[in-house]
């Protein structure tokens, strides 16, 4: 029941919009009576090497997702540094091809540098995935992807993208800081895992806690209206998201 209240709640803020209809809120995972289950709202590892930064010709993707659709390799790694520290996740496509794929897209283009971890529950789960450039968020909020079968629990370390619904998913995604094993019959299927820097997941700053206006954090919908420029001036302690980069073979 108490999931169903914060997908409603994610729904309703806005992307006061989300994963519904436009990215702009955080998966409510099912897995305690205080956390709605991963749901974005609707509103108008040993050293890895990182590769090169995106160019300037990834600009274009970046502001147009129909041309973000390359299919991601079978596996592959992604090197995240964040105001925390790094960590590395190792994307493994036969789990969950689609998701995959948009990932591995949102990485190529840039769309995870600089972006916020804004809904960090402890013991359940962290959300990011809102771009901190609102024109960005503006164009990607209705770039949906089909869901995909799960084939994975969404054990601890587990990657997943939030859902608001059948085929709502955008770019949010979460980390689940424990085995949420109740959000599988909910349609959240994991594509990837943490193999390194799983302490510096645990760490990032959860104090804002859940999302306005059940808690203290941000509110997706102006999140996704005003980008970053909201996120740091209101939540000061929030970390983030540097720079997330496909690791070379």
């Amino acid at each position: 029941m108490r999931s169903r209240l914060a997908v409603l709640l994610v729904l309703g803020a806005a992307f006061a919009g989300g994963c519904r209809g436009t990215e702009t809120s955080a998966p409510a995972p099912a897995a305690t009576a205080t956390a709605a289950a991963p749901a974005p709202t609707s509103t108008p590892a040993a050293p890895s090497t990182p590769a090169a930064s995106p160019s300037a010709t990834s600009l274009r993707p970046l502001l147009d997702p129909a041309r973000a659709a390359e299919q991601a390799p079978a596996r592959f790694r992604v090197r995240f540094e964040t105001t925390k520290g790094p960590f590395v996740v190792e994307l493994t496509r036969p789990w969950a091809p689609r998701g995959a794929d948009r990932f591995d897209n949102l990485v190529r283009v840039g769309y995870l540098d600089d972006v916020a971890f804004f809904r960090v529950i402890e013991n359940f789960m962290v959300q990011f995935g809102i771009n901190g450039d609102p024109a960005v968020n503006r164009v990607w909020r209705e770039a949906r992807i089909p869901d995909d079968p799960v084939t994975q629990s969404n054990k601890r370390g587990m990657l997943t993208f939030a859902t608001a619904g059948p085929d709502t998913r955008t770019t949010q995604l979460f980390i689940n800081f424990r085995d949420n094993a109740g959000l599988d019959g909910q349609g959240f299927a994991p594509f990837g895992h943490v193999v390194e820097g799983l302490t510096v997941v645990d760490s990032l700053y959860s104090g804002y806690g859940e999302g306005a206006p059940g808690g203290m954090g941000p509110e997706q919908g102006r999140a996704q209206a005003e980008g970053n420029a909201y996120l740091k001036g209101r939540f000061p302690k929030l970390d983030f998201v540097k720079t997330a980069r496909l690791v070379k073979p």
